[in-house]
């Protein structure tokens, strides 16, 4: 199913949560809806669910307007990030909840029930489980339920709100792989709110950043990650330098250090900030008259691949972070306290009236 959102306004008093959202999700595709909280993409979610009124705009699912659609009539699987499974029902009942409350006439008899719900654990991989109740279980089996109870009823759209956020770092880390792996094999139309910007590139075919009730940017992860559109975005994945300064026929001026700006090398005296991303700074021993900016070794973090680098400009006291092969940092051999150079691989620059 595809889904496709036109001019959505919502607001909570004289808050505005949603300001003239208009996107398109495409059939068969695991988007993210990435931001801060409070930036609209759970009530965007619950909009498009129907368990939340837009004030203004449309909702179409396939084509045709939904807006004013029950949530019932939405065929539409909804996960909580509190798992919001039945404690006093076992697993199985859970599960088989949804195919038990349909209507007659839609309703599956009993051994059509009990097969599917056992092809559902095992689809989960949890079929073991079966008579359990909710308490019993681990929070990474509980969301996984949540999960299998929501694909029960056949949804053309699931939407996950949060669906790792209550589970530690290790177990968060192996359900967004089994997460992909699963949509990999049903090709649900599928919408995941998250505030984790490394979930959102590693599991998404889309995302959408959101900051403050408007879309910042949509695009694949490689695109938004490596071409963000605005400082927030580029902010907002990752850590990032930046360097304030005046930009002049192709140069970033910052303090006194020139960095080369090429694309910009027909902007004339304009104030502009440059972003660099840590692992997009090299490192070098300071040689008088060699170009790059000046900086003192403060602390060194060298475990695991990479060598974390605080750095303290000469001419500012601004602390810049990089990030380089734990191999160059044991070969150079560098110390606390040793005088460097800091050279931007790549640098974007933003004017003023973007940030």
């Amino acid at each position: 199913m595809s889904i496709e959102v036109r001019n959505i306004q919502k607001h909570f008093g004289g808050f505005v949560a949603l300001d003239d959202v208009s996107l398109n999700f495409g059939s068969g595709e695991l988007t993210a809806l990435l931001g801060p909280s409070g930036c609209g993409k759970t009530t965007l979610l619950r909009i498009i669910a129907g368990l939340e009124q837009l004030d203004a705009g449309q909702v179409l699912l396939d084509g045709e307007d939904a807006s004013a659609r029950h949530v019932r009539e939405r065929q539409v699987g909804f996960v909580f990030q509190h798992y919001a499974l039945f404690k006093h029902m076992t697993v199985f009942e859970n599960i088989a909840f949804g195919l038990r409350v349909k209507p007659r006439h839609l309703r599956p008899t009993e051994a059509q029930i009990r097969d599917k719900v056992h092809r559902l654990l095992d689809l989960v991989q949890l079929d073991w489980l079966a008579d359990r109740y909710p308490p019993q279980l681990s929070g990474g089996q509980r969301q996984r339920i949540a999960l299998a109870r929501a694909l029960a009823v056949e949804p053309r759209v699931l939407l996950l709100d949060e669906p790792f956020g209550a589970l530690d770092a290790k177990v968060r880390k192996e359900l967004r792989r089994w997460l992909r792996r699963l949509h990999d094999d049903l090709h649900v139309t599928s919408i995941f709110v998250t505030h984790d910007q490394e979930e959102a590139l590693e599991v998404s075919d889309n995302i959408v950043l959101m900051n403050k009730g408007r879309v910042e940017q949509t695009g694949t992860p490689d695109a938004v990650y490596n071409h963000p559109a605005t400082p927030f975005v580029y902010g907002f994945l990752g850590n990032v330098n930046l360097f304030h300064g005046r930009v002049h026929e192709g140069v970033l001026d910052t303090a006194g250090s020139r960095l080369e700006a090429p694309e910009h090398s027909a902007t004339q005296d304009t104030q502009g900030i440059g972003f660099v991303r840590p692992h997009e700074i090299d490192i070098e021993r300071y040689a008088p008259g060699a170009q790059g900016i000046v900086v003192k070794l403060q602390r060194a973090h060298a475990i695991g691949p990479l060598a974390q680098l605080e750095l303290e400009r000469e001419d500012n006291a601004q602390i810049i972070e990089a990030l380089i092969p734990s191999e160059r940092f044991m070969h150079m051999n560098l110390k606390e306290g040793e005088i460097l150079l800091a050279r931007p691989k790549r640098l974007r620059v933003f004017f003023d009236d973007a940030v």
